[in-house]
């Protein structure tokens, strides 16, 4: 993307959503917001990504558009070699497991998500990729009444 600094636009939005309880201001401020935490494919390292997401039931769906690029975003390929993640959503902090949806799953998310965000209906038609949509699954912890 032409000159655009991800890493400090997201260090930026990160650090306004842990300051504030999960709310930014700026193109995020009416829309859902998470940070999701992946460990790098090849370095291992903790990776985190300030992004969009659809809740569907008890999970949320996250979609690895970069705008239309014709690349899939790093943490995606983070998330295919590990798919154990960490998930904020305001202020929980929460385990979560990465699952790739597929089919008509795929296509009913990706479609409810651009029904309320147009411009996500766009990013499809900029590129030949087919845009992945991830569904970040729960992972339940000892004590049954928490994650």
């Amino acid at each position: 993307m032409s000159g655009r600094d991800w890493n400090e636009q997201n260090r930026l939005v990160i650090e306004e959503f842990r300051a504030n309880a999960g709310k930014v201001g700026g193109y995020f401020a009416d829309k859902p917001l998470l940070l999701l935490t992946t460990t790098g494919a090849r370095t291992g390292a903790s990776r985190t990504n300030p992004l969009g997401y659809l809740a569907d039931g008890d999970r949320y769906v996250v979609f690895a558009s970069v705008v239309g690029e014709p690349t899939n975003p790093a943490w995606y390929h983070n998330l295919l070699a590990n798919p154990d993640a960490t998930v904020e959503v305001g202020t929980e902090v929460l385990p979560a497991t990465a699952v790739v949806a597929t089919g008509d799953d795929r296509a009913r998310l990706y479609e409810r998500y651009a029904a309320h965000h147009p411009q996500w209906a766009t990013y499809q038609t900029r590129t030949t990729r087919q845009i992945p949509v991830i569904m970040l699954v729960r992972r339940r912890t000892r004590d049954p009444g928490r994650w």
